[in-house]
């Protein structure tokens, strides 16, 4: 499964890629899909590339999502994403 993850941006270099991160975790990230994003902008990032700005309420509902989704598939008999 693909899943295409929001992450804060920290920081942004001179050739269209920025540095992202997610849960403590941070990668490379290509922002040639993307306008005008800053530092502290939220972005979903999908195989390495920027693909959409989020403001911060709808980054937090997305990850609110996915670790709600991480709680059933590890709590839940039989609760695993096919």
């Amino acid at each position: 499964m693909c899943v295409a993850v929001p992450m804060r941006i920290v920081s942004i270099s001179d050739g269209g890629s920025a540095v992202a991160e997610v849960d403590g975790t941070r990668y490379q990230v290509d922002l040639g899909l993307v306008e005008e994003v800053i530092e502290g902008d939220y972005v979903i990032v999908h195989a390495g590339y920027a693909i959409e700005k989020l403001d911060q309420a709808e980054a937090d509902a997305r990850l609110a999502l996915f670790a709600e989704m991480a709680r059933f598939e590890r709590d839940e008999p039989g609760g695993g994403l096919a």
